[in-house]
Formats: C-alpha cells, structure tokens, sequence
C-alpha cells in the first residue's frame, strides 16, 4: 500500500524507497514461486495451492496500491485509505497460508514489516512485526522438520530477528522523512496561501489609498475651484445685472483661469505628478498668489477679507511631497476661511526654523474669523461630499511624520499649525 505523497524536497527519496519496496516483494515472492516450481518431490496439491494463492496475493497488493496511487494524483479519485487495514490484513492472511506451503515465502515477511509500519500505528506495527516475526521463526522450524539438520537452528531465529530490527529502522527512518515530506508541504501551501492573501490585501490597500488619495486631491483642488467658479459666474451675473460690465468681464477672467488651473490639476494629479503652480515657480511665490486669488474670491462674494502672506527664515528646497502637502494645506485653509469663518483678515505663514543645514519647516493660517469647536469639527464626511478637509489633511502631514494642530474657539478666530521635520527625512 503506497502511502499519498505530494511534491516536495525529500520526495525523491521517499519515492526510491517506495519502489523498493514494491520491488523487493515481487522478486522476494517471484524467488520463493520459482523455488516451489523447482523444489523435488512438491505434492501437487501443495504445488497448486501455492500457486493460486501467490496469484491472489499479487492481485491483492497490485490492486490496493494501484487505487493508492491513483488518489494520490488525483484526489477525485477513490480514495482507499479507510481501507487500508482490511487490505494489510489479507496480505498477511495471504502470506500466512502460503507460508504454510513452504518455508521458501518466509523472505516475503520482509517487505510485510515495512507495510506494517506504514499503514498501522507505532505501538500496534511494532506488536505486528513481533508477531509476525515469531510466526516467521515457527514457520521455519516446522518446514526445517524434515532436513538432515533438524531442530530450531540459531539461524532460524537470528535471522527473522535481525531482519525484523533492520526494517524497524528502516521504517522509522522514512517515517520520519514522510512527516518532514508532509510538513514542508503544509508549510509551501500555508505560504502560497499567506502570498495569495497578501497579495489580495495589497491590492484592496492600494485602492483604498488610491481612493483616498484621489478624493483629498478632488476636495483640495478641483471641488475649491468649482466653488470659485460657481461664486464668479454669480459675480458676474450680478454685475452684468446691475450694468457693470467691466466687474463682469474681470469675474469671468477669473472664471475662465481658475477652470484652467482645474483642467491642469486634474491633469497632473491623476499622473500622480506636481501641482502645474509649483512647477511654475516655488512654494513661496505659489502661496503669495494663492493669497491674493482668495482675496478676489472673497470680494466676488462681497466679503471684504484681506489675506497676507508672511515668510519667516531663509527659505530651502524642499521635496515636492512637502511643497504639495503644504500647499494643498493652505489652499483647504484658506478655502475654509472665506466659505465658512467670515474672517476680515487671514494671515499664511510659511516659516523655516534652523534653515542652516533644514531641520523643520512650519506653515500657520490663521483668521480672525467667527472659529468653531475643534473637538466637533473632526473632519468627518458629510453626505454632499464635504468636510474631509482636515481629515485628509491630517493625513497628508502625518504621511511625513509631521503634526498638525488646530486652535480655535467660537468667535475668537481659527489657527492651523502645521510643522514638518526635514532632518533625517526620506521625501518619498
């Protein structure tokens, strides 16, 4: 009976052996046929018995290791391991009644001790093999009944005996390569299995970082400037009311550079590139404008908010995920200051502290608007696809180990404080 195998690194060895033993109880059994055929004065009864029997105890072995194999590369196959001790048992059966037609199939005993302890458990193989081996040192005394020699020769016992130990080692030892065998198969499939789930897991992270990504880029880019162009275009339309074409022509001036500015944004963020302002000039110069475009917002709404900018420090070349992170931040900043605080006056101040050699660059916005409470204003998703701003700026600044801290308390106007550490810092 073979035992099921799958591929793994010992399983050459293993199969060597199995062959073996298959091969060993063929040309044990094919001797001890040959010798019966060949033996002077075999009654003819003993002949025939002894040749229907081997006959059956082929087909018998061939039979269970046949469906034993055929489970073993497919598992649809049927599987005769329930079986396996019925089948152990008529092979022993068999070989017990052709033992007592002659001493010549003692040998097959052999192989046997080997089936037995792969297909019974330790205890009761080890029981097996004891009992067979001293049917095997019986069965050799009774045929040696009628030689010259006569008697139970120490022969008789020593070699059952040591053949009986050689193949207890033996089978422990490929026992032992079998359970090694099976273990690095469990561990391959466990680990299979483990890559197959990483993978899948990667995968669902990635699309919700890209998700995420994508939506703090749409509310920080594109839903700001259709805002703008929604407050523009109805600037515009009331001044056209009211006859005042010059304010109308500069209101879709603006319409008309803040829909190109989106078109650029939504181009370079999906390739995952800079924003089109720092690609045209620095950090400095794109914040300096942003605070002059909100000033111009918040007239087209018919607030009256000044917005300055302050540099503090020499200013350093910073990596572009600080440049995009600290922009974005004043953009959502400034964006929630002349949609929701009706401030009068807004303050960015971009400032560089130990700028000889860069340790940390820092970014305030503040407003002397009507301030909320921040501990109700988390930054939780509201339906219509607001108030992720902070949430996903939060995110932004803690991507690069930095902190982000907001003061504020109603009617005493709103601070964002955002610092960023560059010593020691990958960008990436």
């Amino acid at each position: 009976m073979q035992l099921q195998e799958r591929d793994t690194p010992t399983t050459a060895i293993l199969r060597v052996l199995r062959v073996s033993l298959h091969v060993g109880f063929a040309v044990l059994l094919l001797v001890a046929v040959v010798r019966l055929l060949a033996g002077p004065g075999v009654p003819q009864l003993a002949l025939t018995a002894g040749l229907a029997l081997s006959t059956v105890l082929v087909v018998v072995y061939l039979t269970g290791t046949v469906l034993e194999k055929r489970h073993a590369n497919s598992a649809e196959a049927f599987d005769p391991s329930p079986y396996a001790g019925w089948w152990l048992g008529a092979v022993m059966l068999l070989w017990l009644l052709l033992l007592l037609v002659s001493g010549d199939f003692a040998w097959v005993a052999f192989p046997l001790f080997f089936l037995q302890l792969h297909l019974l458990p330790r205890s009761a193989a080890l029981l097996s093999i004891a009992a067979t081996t001293a049917l095997l040192v019986g069965a050799l005394w009774f045929h040696g009944q009628g030689t010259a020699d006569g008697g139970l020769q120490p022969a008789m016992v020593l070699g059952p005996v040591f053949g009986a130990g050689f193949a207890v080692v033996t089978g422990m030892a490929y026992r032992a390569l079998f359970h090694e065998a099976e273990s690095q198969r469990r561990v391959a499939e466990e680990l299979r299995r483990t890559r197959a789930e990483l993978a899948r897991t990667q995968h669902e992270a990635g699309m919700v970082g890209e998700r995420e990504r994508l939506a703090r880029e749409i509310h920080d880019t594109l839903a700001q400037g259709f805002s703008s162009i929604v407050l523009m275009g109805r600037s515009a339309e009331k001044a056209l009311a009211e006859g005042n074409v010059d304010v109308a022509r500069e209101r879709l001036r603006t319409v008309q550079e803040t829909a190109s500015a989106n078109l650029a944004e939504a181009r370079n963020f999906v390739r995952g590139l800079r924003s089109p302002d720092l690609a045209e000039s620095g950090l400095v110069d794109t914040l300096r404008r942003l605070c002059m475009k909100t000033e111009t917002e918040a007239a087209a709404r018919g607030a009256d908010l000044r917005c300055r900018f302050e540099l503090v420090g020499t200013p350093v070349e910073l990596p572009n995920a600080y440049q995009t992170t600290l922009l974005r931040a004043t953009q959502a900043s400034l964006a929630n200051v002349w949609a929701h605080a009706h401030a009068r006056s807004a303050v960015v101040t971009l400032s560089f502290l130990d700028a000889d050699p860069g340790t940390e660059v820092t970014l305030d916005v503040f407003d002397d608007g009507v301030g909320f409470d921040p501990t109700t204003a988390a930054g939780t998703a509201r339906g219509d696809g607001t108030g992720v701003g902070l949430s996903g700026l939060r995110e932004r600044v803690t991507a690069l180990n930095g902190s982000l801290d907001v003061e504020s308390s109603p009617g005493e106007g709103t601070v964002v404080a955002i610092r960023l550490p560059l010593r020691g810092k990958d960008p990436a």
